[in-house]
């Protein structure tokens, strides 16, 4: 999966807001327009997006779809935020301290690149 398509996807702040009604129950495209006072047509294009991004899938209940989320890209979702979460707790974060490849280090009275 691609997070970066991913995060793009759940970029957009309309977007966001459908995605987090989502997530609390199933929606259609007018429960989501009338909850959201935003036109048909707009969640419409907005729910394209997340369907091509793999966020939620539509299931179909006579003339209307129901969206949902799914449960495959928020595990992996959760589990890439959870690798950064465990590299920002590696970084060393104390004031001073420069560990970039590029920094000049002092050897006696020598430096060196």
């Amino acid at each position: 999966m691609d997070t970066a398509l991913l995060l793009k996807a759940l970029g957009d702040p309309t977007r966001f807001m459908i995605f987090q009604q989502i997530l609390s129950r199933k929606h259609c495209v007018r429960s989501l327009s009338k909850k959201l006072g935003i036109s048909k047509s707009a969640v419409s294009q907005h729910m394209k997006i997340l369907r091509e991004a793999g966020l939620v899938y539509g299931e179909r209940f006579g003339y209307h779809i129901h969206y949902l989320p799914s449960q495959d890209v928020l595990d992996f979702l959760s589990g890439e935020f959870a690798k950064m979460k465990d590299l920002s707790f590696q970084l060393c974060r104390e004031p001073g301290v420069c560990n970039c490849e590029f920094r000049e280090k002092r050897i006696g009275y020598e430096y060196f690149v």
